[in-house]
């Protein structure tokens, strides 16, 4: 890859973490109206499915940056009531939308196009999932977007991140690792899974730590 070529993705990747929403959407309605992310459209038995399955509790999904759908028609049916993916890109939710009336969820799946570092849920839910979209969360508004969050999660109801930890060639990601690291000091860990390919993708389901009452 040349080094003009490099520059404008790093300038790219760095426009969906800080830029304006209307500059983020523009930039992923232009990928998701391309072939740049076809490769991510069957994903079915990725690692993170068997957590979902465990604590959806036949209830309601909030997948914050869902893309085309994938978790929303991949996931068993029968496992959760209601879902709600919201992505910044018109053209990657138009594909979930499509995908989930051909599978017959077209009533149990919705969506909404939003920047989910601003958007506001209406209701609560029994998991809320990041997949891979936590990279796209500045490391300084982590814990303030999981705050904002937690006032959505039903009793019991629980996050759910899953994250690259390495590249390809197995070298660990450090901004990726302070988010995990940062997740794991901050809020209590309910399960943690780490598989062993060469990009150690990981799973944390956790809860808003319960804090002592000031006597």
């Amino acid at each position: 890859m040349n080094i003009a070529k490099r520059s404008g993705n790093f300038i790219t990747s760095i426009i969906k973490i800080y830029g304006p929403s209307k500059l983020k959407n523009f930039l992923w309605d232009r990928e998701f109206s391309g072939n740049k992310w076809d490769f991510i459209d069957d994903t079915a038995g990725d690692c993170v499915y068997q957590h979902l399955e465990k604590f959806a509790n036949n209830g309601n999904i909030l997948d914050l940056g869902c893309g085309p759908g994938n978790t929303a028609n991949e996931l068993r049916s029968e496992v959760y009531g209601k879902y709600i993916g919201v992505d910044i890109s018109e053209a990657a939710l138009a594909k979930g939308v499509k995908r989930s009336k051909e599978n017959g969820r077209g009533e149990k799946n919705s969506f909404v196009m939003s920047d989910f570092l601003s958007y506001a849920p209406s209701k609560e839910f029994d998991v809320i999932l990041f997949r891979e979209s936590m990279y796209h969360v500045p490391f300084g508004q982590v814990l303030e977007l999981l705050e904002k969050y937690s006032k959505h999660l039903k009793s019991g109801g629980v996050f759910i991140v899953r994250l690259y930890a390495a590249d390809t060639a197995g070298k660990i990601k450090s901004r990726v690792k302070r988010k995990l690291d940062l997740i794991r000091h901050e809020f209590d860990i309910v399960e943690s899974a780490q598989y062993e390919t060469p990009a150690l993708p990981t799973v944390l389901v956790f809860r808003p730590r319960r804090r002592n009452s000031m006597v």
